[in-house]
């Protein structure tokens, strides 16, 4: 496996690739590798002759009072996981590669991006993802690249951008991994201390919850969500939100008649956690 740091490299790498006719997969990657990242890869690795992961922290996307500077790094630790799972490149750049002095554009996604997470972090959130992925588009220009459905609302913002600005590259999304008892699998999760780890559980037993209501034939929202309000109320967490929306554009829903995401947001110990389940609309 290579470690590439610059652009040109990259760029030289896959032409050299294109020039023999190899396909390639990307992984976009903040770093802090768990199972979830190296699912994506195995995945990328399944479909592709080149694989490529870029390991960045974008600093675009954090706000000033959120965890930039704490956001787990180990790049030693990255590196031999990632060469593990037969990554061809991983290509970690410093910010001043990615983002130049004099650097002043900025891709914004309307209206998918004023809710969720975006109303809890704010519009710059959104704006940062959406401009480094295009960046990485640019930079790698892949057949594929992969994602985790877990971040099921940067998923849909993703695939607006590539849609919208006509990219051609495929965006597929992963499913979610999971710990045994149920906790998403995140690089945030190391912020949790072991009361923490416990009461985070209750994430996921909330949207199974839900799905359980959904699936006895109630299908109003009324229901879903106070299903999984029971759960996280008797686990003591404070949601920053619990939307029930349609799965392609994000508009609260109601019912469920077609595919839908029950979504919830919290702040478990120090950590920020989010998680969610698509629901089977019977229209869809």
């Amino acid at each position: 496996m290579k470690i590439l740091r610059t652009i040109a490299e990259v760029r030289a790498a896959v032409r050299a690739a294109r020039a023999e006719g190899e396909t390639v997969g990307l992984v976009p990657t903040m770093g802090a590798f768990h199972e979830g990242h190296l699912s994506l890869m195995r995945a990328a690795r399944e479909q592709h002759d080149l694989v490529v992961v870029s390991l960045f922290v974008n600093p675009t996307q954090f706000a000033a009072n959120e965890d930039l500077s704490t956001y787990p790094r180990d790049e030693g630790r990255d590196s031999a996981l990632a060469e593990g799972e037969g990554v061809d490149i991983l290509f970690a750049p410093t910010p001043s590669e990615i983002y130049p002095d004099g650097f002043a554009t900025t891709i914004h996604v309307a209206g998918i991006t004023e809710v969720l997470d975006g109303a809890s972090r704010g519009a710059h959130h959104f704006d940062g993802v959406a401009t480094v992925v295009t960046k990485l588009f640019g930079i790698v220009t892949p057949d594929v690249a992969y994602f985790g459905q877990k971040d099921a609302q940067q998923v849909l913002v993703v695939r607006r951008v590539v849609r919208d600005l006509d990219l051609d590259v495929r965006i597929e999304a992963c499913p979610i991994v999971r710990e045994l008892d149920g906790l998403a699998m995140s690089s945030r999760n190391v912020y949790l201390d072991a009361d923490a780890r416990v009461q985070a559980s209750a994430l996921n037993r909330s949207l199974d919850a839900a799905e359980a209501v959904f699936a006895s034939g109630k299908s109003d929202g009324e229901s879903i969500r106070a299903a999984a309000d029971r759960v996280l109320a008797d686990a003591s967490i404070d949601v920053e939100y619990l939307e029930l929306r349609d799965a392609e554009t994000l508009q609260p829903v109601d019912a469920v008649e077609r595919d839908a995401l029950l979504l919830v947001a919290a702040r478990v110990g120090a950590a920020r956690l989010i998680d969610n389940h698509l629901l089977r609309g019977v229209a869809s």
